[in-house]
């Protein structure tokens, strides 16, 4: 009797060392909006040229009391106007997770979002 559940055991050993063998292990890219200079202004060609996954995580560095970063759709990224309800990062080192299809972000200080400080990012 006891000899069947250790092959049972060994079997389930040996399927889960098959699927740890041939499995793909994925990491998220994380980016710092702006590079080293962060997020400011004349930002809507920083995401030219890089290639986002869902899950990987924009770092958003900036002044708390000069800006923000407002996760916004592609309505309020093309008006430069956060729709209700919004979402608001306010830190000046938020961290976001990338959803898969279009990300849309601006600051709302008045002003800023006109003068480029908005991306829009398509994540696979």
């Amino acid at each position: 009797m006891s000899q069947g559940r250790g092959s049972a055991g060994r079997v389930v050993a040996i399927t889960l060392l098959y699927l740890l063998a041939h499995s793909e292990i994925v990491h998220a890219a994380t980016y710092t909006v702006g590079g080293p200079g962060g997020w400011t202004f004349n930002m809507v060609s920083w995401p030219t040229g890089k290639r986002f996954m869902a899950g990987d995580v924009l770092i958003f560095k900036y002044n708390t009391a000069t800006h923000n970063v407002v996760a916004v759709n592609s309505g309020g990224y093309n008006t430069c106007k956060a729709p209700a309800g919004a979402k608001v990062y306010q830190t000046g080192n938020d961290q976001i997770k990338l959803a898969k299809g279009q990300n849309f972000f601006i600051c709302n200080f008045v002003g800023h979002c006109e003068s480029g400080m908005k991306i829009a990012v398509t994540a696979m």
